[in-house]
């Protein structure tokens, strides 16, 4: 089992959940009642997943395609350690990984 640590925009640890390897982040956070909206259902279409990687964790993870970096330019909040959760495909190297739920998301279809 793959051990995933939520923090709020504070930083401070509101959850950790147990995933699967080939589990997608997106899932995991919304099943675990996060609120990522994921509007475009993991297409890379928006940025309402968007999550801040640990800095520890950030050069961990397989480098973001040019599509993301585009989706992550229109997320509220983005910094250097920004990501979209539906890209990010847990491993067992992942386990003990810690994201940031940003304090403000930008709802890319105006609901």
């Amino acid at each position: 089992m793959i051990k995933v640590q939520f923090l709020n925009a504070a930083g401070e640890p509101i959850s950790q959940v147990s995933a699967q390897a080939g589990d997608c982040l997106l899932d995991i956070a919304q099943n675990d009642g996060q609120p990522l909206e994921g509007t475009c259902e993991g297409q890379m279409a928006c940025s309402t997943c968007h999550v801040i990687v640990a800095a520890d964790w950030f050069p961990k993870l397989p480098k973001a395609s040019e599509e993301e970096e585009d989706m992550l330019d229109l997320a509220a909040s983005a910094t250097r350690y920004s990501r979209l959760a539906c890209q990010i495909s847990l491993t067992d190297a992942m386990d003990g990984l810690t994201v940031k739920i940003p304090g403000e998301v930008r709802n890319m279809q105006g609901r």
